[in-house]
Parts: C-alpha cells; sequence; structure tokens
C-alpha cells in the first residue's frame, strides 16, 4: 500500500458487537498465540518472564510504570506489551539477499504491517543515489558517509536529527551530546506530535510538566478522572492500577467520545473474578463528550466548584495566584454553549462536578484526547485551574497524571532531547564537556518538515521511529522527505521510512530492549523514565538477532566520531565501551541524577524530584500556582461535516500495525473504517457499511485532502463526532493546523465531510500548501471558532 493511501480491495471487513470488558483469558491467549508464534516457546518464556521485571528489561510499549519489586506478578505484563516484545525478538530476519530481491517500489507497496512482519534487520544498508534496491554496507563506510554529509553542510541547522520514544536515556543524552557539539538544536521528537501540549500548559501552570502523583497515589485516590484516554488499548497495565483503586472505593469518571470497552469493566487474568467471574466494573459515570469539548467541559466543572464553594481556599491562598480573574470567569460561564460544544446535558455535567466536589482526593488523568486539538494548551490549564480550586495538587491520592504514550519519551525530554533547552540545561552541558553548545531554538516536527520541504534543510537522521507514518499531512511529509540528500534511519525493522526517502538513504540497524548489550565483553544496561518520573535499569535476555547489530549508544557514538572527530575533547570511545560513563556525565548535567550509577541499579530505580508533588512548591515565573483564564472556545463545523479524531486500534502500537482487527470495537479484517453515529450516517445520506471517501478541507491552500474507501460503521459515539485509525487518516490533518503554543499537530478535529467511495478529486503533491517556517500556526484556515471572553 502506498503511503498514505486508504482502503484497498484486498480488505474483508467485518463488524460484530464492541466488547464490554477489556483483557481477560482471551487476551492472555492472543498474547501467547502472537508471541509462540514468532519467537518459539523457549524464547516466549525466556522474554515474557523478564519483561518489566527489576532485573530484566523495560517493555518498548507504553510507559505506564511499574509495582514496587517486591508486589510485581510474575507475568508483569499486558497483551499488548506481549505484542511488542514478540515483533522485537521475532525470528524472522531481513536479510541482504531479501532487500536484494525485492525493490524499493516493491516494498512501498505493501502496507505496514507486512513490512513489519518481515523480520529484524541484519546489517546496515545503503539507497545509493538513483539505485532501485538497498544493498549492504559496512559500519565504518556508513559512519564516513554520514560525516561527510553533515560537515559539507553550509550550517549545522541544515541537518534534522529526529528521536522516536523508545531510546534509553544513555542513547538520548549521547545523541543531543553529539548534536549539540555539531552545532545546532534541530531536536524534534514524537512529543511534538503528542503530549507537547501538556509540557507547555504544565510549564507554565506548575512549573514542572511531568505528573504529579506516583502510582500508590492511584491506589489512594477518591476519584479518577480520565479525559481523553483509552487505557485498555493504550496503557493496558493502567486497568490493574484502576482496578485496585476501585476494589479500595475509589469511583472513577470517564470523559470521552467513544464508550471504550477498557473504561466499562475490566476482567483481570490473574485474578479469580477476571478469568471465572465478571470482572471489576471501572467508570462509574462515562460522559459521551463531542470532540474538541473538553475546554468547556472543565469551564463548567469551574464554574460549579466556584458556585457551591467547593474550594480548598488555605491552599489557593498560600500556593496560587491568578485565583480571583479565573474565578470571576467561571461566574460568566454560557450553558448553553456549554452544553451545544460538549453534547452534555447540564445535569450530566453537574452529576460529575457533585463527584468531585465530595471528593477528598481526585486525580485527573489524560492523554491524547485533550492534547491534539488546537486549544489543547488552554484545555489543560483547565484541568489544571480544577485541580488547583480544590488544593488536589501535593497530597496523597490527588494530583495530574498525563500518561505518556511511549516508553521513554519522557527520559528523552528530560536527557536533552528539545529543540527548545532551557538555559540551565545548555549551561550545565557547557560546563561539563568545555564547549558552549548552540543557543538558538532548533526546529520542532513540523518546521522540520517545512524546512526539508522547502529546501532549507538536506539532512534527516531519525533515531527510531517510523517518522513518514507518524507525522501530519502525508502527502507533504513524503515530498519534503524525498528532498533530502540524506536520509539515515536507525531501525530494528523495516517501516515506510526506509522507502519514502532522500537522494541516499542509511538504514542503520540497532539492537532492542530485549537483547544483551555487549561492550568489550562487558556486558551494558540502559535506564528508562516511566510516565511518573521513575527512572530504572534495562538489561535485556537475549543474544542479538545478528552478529553486526549495534546498541544505539555505539551508533551514535560511532557517528559523532566520524563527524566530529577529537572536537571539545569529548571522550565518545570510553562513553560506548562503558555507559557508566555516560551515566556520570549526565549526573553533572541533568538535575534529579546526582548519584545516577548507584541509585538506578537499585531494584526499581528511584523517582525524580517533582517540586510540586514533594512539597507544594511551584517553579513558575510567579512562584506559585497558575490560575490561567481562557475564553471557552469550540471549533464550528460546517453543515453537512463531521469532525474527525484519529485513533489506534487495539492491534497497533502507535505506527506498528500488529494485525487487522480491533477486538474491542468489534472490527475484524480491516482498518479503513470510520466509526459515527447511526443518525448522522442516515442524515448524511448514507446506510451503515456504505464505503466513502473522506475529505478534509484546508482553507490556507485550498485543496482537498482525501482518504479513500472506508467503511461506514455505526457506533455509540456523539452527533457529529467520527473516529478513524492512523495512520491512515494522517493525510487528512495540514501540517498547518497545529496547537496554540504547542504547534502540535490537530489530529484530534480534523473536520471531514464523506462523499461516495471513489468520487473525491485527490490533491496533488504540488498543490499541497507552503507556508513558511515559523509561521502563525493555529486553526486560523478553519471556520474562525466561536468563543466567549
Amino acid at each position: 500500500m502506498k503511503p498514505g493511501a486508504s482502503g484497498t480491495g484486498e480488505e474483508q471487513v467485518h463488524v460484530v458487537s464492541p466488547k464490554e470488558s477489556a483483557a481477560g483469558v482471551t487476551g492472555v491467549l492472543v498474547a501467547l498465540q502472537r508471541s509462540v508464534a514468532q519467537m518459539g516457546l523457549r524464547r516466549t518464556a525466556k522474554t515474557l518472564l523478564k519483561l518489566n521485571q527489576a532485573d530484566g528489561f523495560d517493555c518498548v510499549s507504553c510507559a505506564w510504570p511499574d509495582p514496587d519489586p517486591e508486589h510485581r506478578q510474575t507475568a508483569e505484563f499486558c497483551e499488548n506489551g506481549a505484542k511488542a516484545t514478540a515483533e522485537e525478538a521475532t525470528k524472522k530476519r531481513v536479510t541482504p539477499e531479501f532487500l536484494a530481491n525485492h525493490s524499493i517500489a516493491a516494498l512501498d507497496s505493501h502496507d505496514e504491517y507486512w513490512l513489519g512482519q518481515q523480520g529484524r534487520i541484519t546489517e546496515p544498508f545503503i539507497k545509493r543515489s538513483g539505485s532501485s534496491h538497498y544493498e549492504a554496507i559496512s559500519w565504518d563506510d556508513a559512519n564516513s558517509l554520514i560525516a561527510t554529509y553533515l560537515n559539507g553542510l553550509a550550517s549545522p541547522d541544515e541537518a534534522i536529527f529526529y528521536t522516536s520514544g523508545r531510546a534509553s536515556n544513555e542513547a538520548a543524552f549521547l545523541y543531543q551530546l553529539f548534536i549539540r557539539a555539531f552545532g545546532t538544536n534541530n531536536l524534534p521528537d514524537c512529543s511534538n506530535m503528542c503530549h507537547e501540549s501538556t509540557s507547555v500548559a504544565l510549564a507554565e501552570s506548575i512549573g514542572i510538566g511531568k505528573a504529579s502523583i506516583n502510582l500508590r497515589d492511584i491506589y489512594d485516590a477518591e476519584l479518577i478522572v480520565l479525559a481523553g484516554q483509552n487505557p485498555g488499548t493504550n496503557h493496558p497495565r493502567m486497568l490493574s492500577a484502576l482496578e485496585t483503586a476501585k476494589l479500595r472505593g475509589a469511583k472513577i469518571i470517564s470523559i470521552n467520545p467513544l464508550r471504550e470497552a477498557g473504561l466499562v469493566n475490566f476482567r483481570n487474568p490473574q485474578k479469580p473474578r477476571g478469568v471465572v467471574g465478571k470482572g471489576t466494573d471501572l467508570a462509574d459515570l462515562h460522559l459521551p463528550i463531542r470532540i474538541n469539548g473538553d475546554l468547556a467541559f472543565f469551564q463548567a466543572v469551574g464554574s460549579l466548584l466556584v458556585e457551591w464553594d467547593a474550594l480548598d481556599h488555605d491552599f489557593i491562598n498560600t500556593h496560587t495566584t491568578g485565583f480571583d480573574a479565573w474565578a470571576e470567569h467561571m461566574r460568566q460561564v454560557d450553558w448553553g454553549f456549554v452544553e451545544s460544544t460538549t453534547g452534555l446535558s447540564r445535569a450530566q455535567i453537574t452529576e460529575a462536578a457533585e463527584m468531585i466536589r465530595d471528593s477528598g482526593a481526585t486525580i485527573y488523568c489524560w492523554a491524547m484526547g485533550l492534547t491534539q486539538h488546537h486549544n489543547s494548551v488552554a484545555t489543560i490549564k483547565e484541568v489544571v485551574n480544577v485541580a488547583l480550586a480544590q488544593g488536589n495538587i501535593g497530597k496523597r491520592g490527588a494530583g495530574l497524571c498525563p500518561v505518556r504514550g511511549h516508553s521513554n519519551v519522557q527520559g528523552d525530554r528530560t536527557m536533552g532531547i528539545w529543540e527548545k533547552p532551557p538555559k540551565h540545561f545548555l549551561d550545565a552541558l557547557q560546563k561539563e564537556f568545555g564547549f558552549d553548545p548552540p543557543r538558538e531554538h532548533g526546529l520542532d516536527t513540523v518546521d522540520a518538515i517545512r524546512a526539508l520541504r522547502d529546501g532549507k534543510a538536506q539532512v534527516f537522521v531519525g533515531l527510531g521511529g517510523n517518522f513518514i507514518q507518524a507525522a501530519p499531512d502525508t502527502g507533504v511529509t513524503i515530498e519534503a522527505m524525498r528532498k533530502a540528500s540524506l536520509t539515515v534511519q536507525i531501525s530494528t525493522k523495516l517501516n515506510r521510512s526506509h522507502l519514502v526517502c532522500g537522494d541516499v538513504a542509511l538504514i542503520l540497524p540497532t539492537m532492542g530492549r530485549t537483547e544483551k548489550d555487549m561492550q568489550g565483553g562487558i556486558e551494558q544496561y540502559v535506564s528508562v523514565e516511566d510516565t511518573m518520573c521513575s527512572v530504572h535499569a534495562s538489561r535485556g535476555p537475549l543474544e542479538p538477532a545478528s552478529k553486526h547489530l549495534r546498541s544505539e549508544v555505539a551508533i551514535v557514538a560511532g557517528i559523532a566520531e566520524a563527524t566530529l572527530g577529537y572536537r571539545h575533547g569529548i571522550d565518545w570511545a570510553g562513553m560506548r565501551a562503558d555507559y557508566g560513563k555516560i551515566r556520570d556525565h549526565i549526573s553533572h548535567v541533568v538535575p534529579g541524577f546526582a548519584d545516577y550509577n548507584s541509585k538506578v541499579d537499585r531494584p526499581g530505580g528511584f523517582v525524580l524530584p517533582h517540586p510540586p508533588r514533594d512539597s507544594r512548591t511551584f517553579t513558575t515565573k510567579s512562584g506559585l500556582g497558575e490560575f490561567v483564564t481562557s475564553p471557552i472556545e469550540a471549533l464550528q463545523v460546517p453543515e453537512g461535516h463531521l469532525l474527525l479524531q484519529t485513533l489506534r486500534s487495539h492491534d497497533q502500537f502507535n505506527t506498528t500495525i500488529y494485525g487487522h482487527s480491533d477486538r474491542y470495537r468489534g472490527i475484524k479484517g480491516g482498518r479503513h473504517v470510520v466509526f459515527i453515529h447511526a443518525d448522522d450516517i442516515t442524515g448524511l445520506g448514507f446506510a451503515d457499511g456504505d464505503f466513502v471517501d473522506l475529505v478534509a478541507r484546508w482553507e490556507d491552500d485550498d485543496v482537498d485532502r482525501v482518504a479513500q474507501n472506508f467503511r461506514l460503521v455505526a457506533y455509540d459515539t456523539p452527533r457529529g463526532s467520527a473516529a478513524a485509525y492512523y495512520p491512515e487518516t494522517n493525510p487528512l490533518v495540514p501540517l498547518d493546523s497545529t496547537a496554540i503554543g504547542s504547534n502540535t499537530p490537530t489530529s484530534k478535529s480534523v473536520i471531514v465531510s464523506l462523499v461516495p467511495a471513489g468520487t473525491a478529486r485527490t490533491a496533488t503533491l504540488r498543490q499541497l500548501s507552503q507556508s513558511p517556517v515559523g509561521a502563525d500556526d493555529g486553526h486560523k484556515a478553519y471556520p474562525e471558532p466561536q468563543h466567549l471572553s
């Protein structure tokens, strides 16, 4: 399947009733079946019994924290974690012979699932200029080639260095060190496309862009609010924590357009009631909110808390600023606007607010459903406002919990993977290594695509990930990447980004988390940070998939040595031979990592400091927790259109596709489906089961972006809302439609129309917009949002 293409005639989609419960025995059987098929029985046991254990390796999937070592199960993994492990530890291989027999064009004709199923890449490969195939290349020649291209650039800022969320702390620190020693801050990462809105909002409101709770707080909470999140698919081990909280008396509110199985009931396969019983009901209240209605919802809740004086005045007076202006704004909330925007009645919102009022300890959790809208930063600040109003920060069983979706995406940012590094980090880097790193901010993901498209960047290096499929506006991203002189992908398996590449392209095969990392005959370990600021070690149990593989650390060190030589006197070889030396440097540069080597080697690792959580202190501009007043606003969707959110199926992790079904939502045998309310289907002149093209219009370039041949599925979702899987629908997300303040693509707020399949006109690449780097990003080219000040 061509990148960005949608339906194919090969899919035979079958729709059955959605599940009313998550996980259970079925999930275990699916996980074990996939694992044995990919790894064999002995290899399955060897890996899964070490997965998420204190003496084992960290899951390459989500960033949910592990219990304390003494409380871990023998099987401390979920269905999707087992799938991710099986994908990495598969016995299948991509060899020089395979690539000699498959041209790039032939590979590009297959879908992402097929590419991933070919197995692990065994050695470095190069696509030479004008070639139709990849061929083997030595590591030394590959590093020399990269160095030649980088050192031949007119400016270091003509290179882009991307990072996915799987890179370890050690690899990420070494990577940013090399890039800044080279001379640029062009360090876009996957955070730019997911939780960047969280990082911006929390930094401005509480002084730190991370969760203010630990795992025990989940257990001790009286109320847990889950907004814009589907834990059953995206963070399955979170269900165990929610079950524990429920059994200890907590209540749960779910706020989500779709009624997801993981928010209804959990059948824990490690407990008798989950195997032969009815499981544990989770959400006490489900609010089927319209897409992009969350800002209005939380302001309505805030208005009721102010009206009822259900406030922690001691906390507000001692630890916050801006309350009076916020409270006055809450008194002006227009309930008619709130109800039309959220699709919820005043009675439904009041019921939720009463639960919040009556709770002595509330945790607010959220994920992409809140972060990928034009007003996401304002929405998350409103969540913080509600938490501050009741003093739900810095006390047991309460706080803020943005749930990260990739295993070390938070750790990578902590290690300096950021295009906007703070001054104190750069000063510490200068003091430790003796060179002055660049101070000008670099390019994030959206601006990196623009730079490649406009010829302002010539080299792209990707440390993990599948950039082509993860990025928005697939047509624009494809055109941009193909303009590069050199693309370098550090990968474990084939993906679309190897096929949509620059004039010259390299694939550098890396070890995975499941594999032993031997350097100079000494076994090394790496470390990661989870979504709740816990840092711990990871040691793989398997022999590498090929003798030609190198670790991420070794690959980065090799490129750095070839490119920089002895510039700045940095000991790349020494750090490659002993990762402890990297951690020593980290302990001198990154706050909270003093004595890193000894602390991280303890079972369970250590927890980083978090001032709001630890002492109710805030490193904001005011030195206090900040109430921020924002106008209520919502996108105005034209008549005959829908607001589409892109999401994962249960059989995928990010852009990695495990299969073509979505067991929880009742989909079998295909991914080209769109979930819509039954009345919207008939109201638009279609029938359940019809096939349509999805058309998104972005008025700045007057181009119709099209995703073709999607089956309509009547589903329990609010009127005016629709949902479909990414990356199939990424072509619909305009590059220039981003969140105000964070520049995150608005993948949860895409205005679309439906036309009969095969009738939409697909835009050519030349028709797509060419907004400049640093343009005034936001939602301006959609109909202006209606808002009340």
